[in-house]
């Protein structure tokens, strides 16, 4: 009877180690499936907070680059505009320095001595002529009138007459030289123009 008290016992002393096993593996078990959330969340906090690290980088990169371009961009119309000036500057110097010598020259028949007028009228003369070739050397080109048809874009119409003999739309006399520069209009030469 001992023996079987003693087995009883055993017994009950396996099942109530059994029990405690279970009890602290379902416990263990609790303790991880509790852990495992916390280390889930904890690295998916630390990944966004990575990944919001990486983006505040990439957005002051981009501010950076941005402010960058401005102040090249900026600084390409600062450039442009001081060329353009100095081209400017640059012609202008140019048309002034072909014109020196027609002004020595006007200068030269204001000083010469009064009373020969035909000698007076031939330097003149020859100035008109320097001067011309100068601006044409700048670009400076008559619009043609004589024998042309009329046209707006060359042509201003100051009056209109009649004349059965010419056909309509030609231009009858020129009143005002008109001239381009380039092919750019500067004046439109003024004329009479027939219209029948």
């Amino acid at each position: 009877m001992k023996n079987e008290m003693n087995r009883k016992d055993s017994e009950k002393l396996e099942e109530m180690q059994e029990e405690i096993q279970d009890e602290s593996n379902e416990e263990l078990a609790a303790e991880e499936a509790s852990v495992k959330p916390q280390a889930a969340a904890e690295e998916e906090k630390a990944e966004e907070k990575a990944e919001e690290g990486k983006m505040e980088q990439e957005l002051e990169e981009l501010k950076e680059r941005h402010q960058r371009l401005q102040a090249d961009f900026a600084n390409f119309r600062r450039r442009s505009s001081q060329e353009r000036m100095e081209i400017s500057d640059v012609v202008l110097q140019n048309v002034i320095k072909d014109l020196l010598p027609v002004l020595d020259n006007f200068g030269r028949a204001l000083t010469a001595p009064a009373g020969d007028v035909e000698a007076f009228r031939t330097g003149v003369q020859m100035i008109y002529t320097q001067f011309g070739e100068v601006l044409k050397k700048n670009g400076l080109e008559e619009i043609k009138t004589q024998g042309e048809h009329f046209d707006p874009n060359f042509h201003q119409a100051v009056m209109r007459i009649q004349d059965e003999e010419k056909e309509d739309g030609m231009i009858e006399q020129e009143l005002q030289k008109g001239y381009t520069v380039r092919g750019r209009v500067i004046r439109p030469a003024m004329v009479q123009v027939v219209s029948n």
